[in-house]
């Protein structure tokens, strides 16, 4: 902001040739107009700008934009004025004329520290939702999808990741951002079922001071939060109704307003939604909007769930084990051949989430150096007959063969009628079931 137009095109040229974009003022009236268009990281301020003082116009800078790192600019080497704006919320002081490396350098620190404020505060949002597993695995599936993220993460292009809960949904929106040339950006999450469709538009596009009972101040938003870097919508099919359409605007236009604010703003943002719903279905079932489906699976990422890549079980145990171990100061470096046995039959209902959890109960209450099936939450309870039993699974032949007789017995009328699926004789299948343990022979 200067009122000076050489002034404006000088510094503009400097910046822009840094490969910063540059936007310009020469008045509070059009420094307003285009904080209500734009989002700005940095300002490089005038003391004098034709009748207005640079010095009365910071404070109302920082109401505009509480967020923006100003830098006061002036032809006067006055300790007392530069201190005067560091006061009143200036971040830095620069005397003109300056040498071009002198502007850029003092831009280039304060884009730096409002970076750094963007991940600080997209870390405080996920606080207790990181999740320290890596993706890492010998499953072909989960291989092919990992392939897939690899090949688009250095686009731009919108993702939906699919799978159950506790899958590592979030994992993977983090590995392709981090990735992708957006990675020194921010990554902000939104949870979508965890507040209104009013409370939602505010954390989404943030709000203006007195835009409804409570807001105070201006506050940005996630999208502004993670500008320049990724938004990650978290259990996109849970998003309400009313706020369906503004986020297809969004994902179509990269326009938003913030609540409150007839301004419509622009982000630089990319975009990736999961979910555990079957959106298809929902779309037919009218509870999500078809355009907003189609506009959210540009290029769709489907995690397994835990039971489907079994091979990775006692790899990810294993891990989550030494890494607990360190943190909770415990002695537990391994699993029994008994606790991992275990650990590889079981069916995974929660997924990753289960098996993390699973692992820090065994860790925190195991006092020696291996963790056994009774440190387990599980214990020794066995499988339910044929349960997620699998060619392949680290159990013997016996095991495999008893589980899939049970299953066959379990589904059909009679003996015969399972005989005759198993293409044995009837009286086979009466000494197998006899000779297994524990099994009533009817």
């Amino acid at each position: 902001m200067d009122d000076d137009g050489s002034i404006l095109r000088l510094f503009r040229r400097c910046l822009e040739a840094d490969g910063h974009r540059v936007s310009t003022a020469r008045s509070a009236a059009e420094a307003e107009a285009a904080l209500g268009r734009n989002v700005f990281d940095v300002c490089v301020l005038d003391l004098d700008i034709g009748g207005d003082s640079g010095l009365e116009l910071l404070p109302r800078l920082r109401e505009w934009a509480p967020w923006m790192r100003v830098i006061m600019a002036t032809a006067t080497d006055d300790v007392g004025t530069a201190l005067s704006a560091i006061r009143i919320g200036a971040a830095d002081y620069l005397v003109k004329p300056c040498d071009p490396s002198q502007l850029s350098h003092a831009v280039a620190q304060q884009v730096e520290a409002r970076r750094l404020e963007q991940r600080v505060l997209a870390l405080e949002g996920e606080r207790g939702r990181r999740n320290e597993i890596d993706l890492s695995t010998s499953n072909p599936s989960l291989s092919a999808t990992l392939d897939m993220a690899r090949r688009v993460a250095d686009t731009d292009a919108t993702l939906l990741v699919l799978g159950e809960s506790g899958t590592g949904k979030t994992v993977l929106a983090r590995a392709v951002h981090e990735m992708s040339p957006r990675r020194n950006a921010a990554f902000a999450t939104v949870s979508c079922p965890s507040l209104s469709a009013d409370l939602l538009a505010s954390e989404l596009f943030g709000h203006v001071r007195g835009a409804f009972t409570g807001a105070t101040d201006n506050r940005q938003g996630r999208v502004q939060i993670a500008e320049g870097g990724t938004l990650f919508l978290d259990e996109i099919g849970d998003l309400p109704m009313a706020m369906q359409p503004k986020l297809l605007r969004f994902l179509q236009d990269r326009e938003y307003e913030r609540v409150g604010d007839p301004n419509t703003r622009t982000a630089n943002v990319r975009v990736i939604a999961a979910t555990n719903q079957d959106l298809k279905r929902m779309v037919a079932e009218g509870k999500f909007r078809e355009d907003l489906y189609y506009r959210l699976n540009v290029v769709s990422l489907t995690l397994p769930a835990l039971r489907e890549r079994r091979e990775d079980v006692l790899t990810l145990a294993e891990q989550i084990l030494l890494q607990l171990a360190v943190r909770y100061d415990r002695p537990a470096r391994r699993f029994t051949k008994e606790a991992a046995s275990l650990l590889s039959l079981h069916p995974w209902p929660g997924n990753l989430r289960e098996l993390r959890n699973a692992v820090e109960r065994a860790v925190i209450i195991c006092e020696s150096d291996a963790i056994t099936p009774e440190h387990l939450p599980f214990g020794r309870a066995a499988p339910s007959p044929g349960q997620a039993l699998r060619a392949g699974d680290p159990v013997s032949l016996e095991e495999l063969e008893r589980a899939h007789i049970e299953a066959i017995v379990a589904g059909t009328t009679s003996l015969e009628a399972a005989a005759k699926l198993l293409k044995i004789d009837s009286s086979t299948l009466y000494r197998k079931r006899k000779a297994f343990d524990g099994v009533t022979v009817i």
